[in-house]
């Protein structure tokens, strides 16, 4: 694997990268992030999951002050130990869910939805398995999902395979959303043009960092505009071949703790 010079940003997707999908964050990947960033690197955590379920993790890993990039890029903050909260929000993408929402309903009447209030938790059409989201969760009418603009819409179907949920999403053309599909029936669907790489790329011009030093690993779907837009994009080994192709190189899976040889590379 190569190895780099110079202050680099280092964009860490959490889920199948630096923790297991049971939620395990290991003591290497622990070590290897702290090495990093003791090292002077720049360490962004970048993920689907909303604030308020990133920064147990950004505490877990002794970040207390760093950028983090949420909800797919619609939530972009600082961490700030000073703050309230325990971070700052520096931008916050959002739409108007309501035709996305009535679209999706055609197609999919008996799914789960939900839309992420920032900072709270989920407006939802009934409870989704405990575990899935954090924060707050508050049952409301379909109607009122979009009784104001929103960071996302979450879509959950058991019923749906990943890729019935891709095709669903080619054949109703979302021109004006963002949209990406988990690893089961889930889908995201966000801002037009906002993605990790968006938020990133915010981040990247705060701190100045040039952009062939910015490195981004990730895993999943949601991870591919990310991986192209990092100087070195590296897909886990579990990763799909979509993912893997949008990326520089591959590394080992998430029961290699694939991401700490990529982070060690930096030392």
């Amino acid at each position: 694997m190569a190895r780099d010079s110079g202050t680099k940003l280092i964009a860490l997707d959490i889920d199948g990268t630096l923790v297991t999908y049971d939620d395990v964050l290991s003591d290497a990947a622990r070590d290897a992030v702290a090495a990093v960033r003791a090292a002077g690197h720049h360490v962004v955590l970048a993920s689907g999951r909303s604030l308020i379920a990133m920064t147990p993790v950004a505490a877990k890993l002794g970040i207390e002050e760093s950028w983090i990039v949420a909800s797919n890029g619609a939530v972009t903050a600082r961490l700030d130990p000073r703050a309230e909260t325990g971070y700052v929000l520096e931008r916050v993408e959002t739409f108007d869910p309501e035709p996305v929402l009535r679209m999706l309903k055609e197609e999919l009447p008996h799914a789960r939805y939900a839309v992420e209030d920032v900072g709270i938790g989920f407006r939802m059409t009934e409870l989704f398995p405990e575990g899935e989201l954090d924060g707050e969760h508050r049952v409301v009418d379909f109607e009122d999902l979009w009784a104001g603009q929103v960071t996302r819409v979450v879509v959950r179907s058991p019923g749906e395979t990943s890729a019935e949920f891709h095709e669903i999403a080619a054949r109703l053309g979302f021109d004006d959303v963002t949209y990406a599909v988990g690893w089961s029936a889930w889908m995201d669907v966000a801002p037009q043009g906002v993605t990790k790489a968006s938020g990133l790329e915010m981040v990247r011009a705060a701190l100045g960092v040039a952009p062939q030093d910015t490195v981004a690993v990730g895993d999943g779907n949601n991870d591919i505009d990310m991986l192209r837009w990092a100087g070195r994009g590296v897909a886990m080994g579990h990763a799909t071949d979509p993912v893997k192709a949008a990326a520089d190189e591959v590394t080992g899976s998430i029961d290699d703790d694939g991401a700490v040889a990529v982070l060690r590379s930096l030392l």
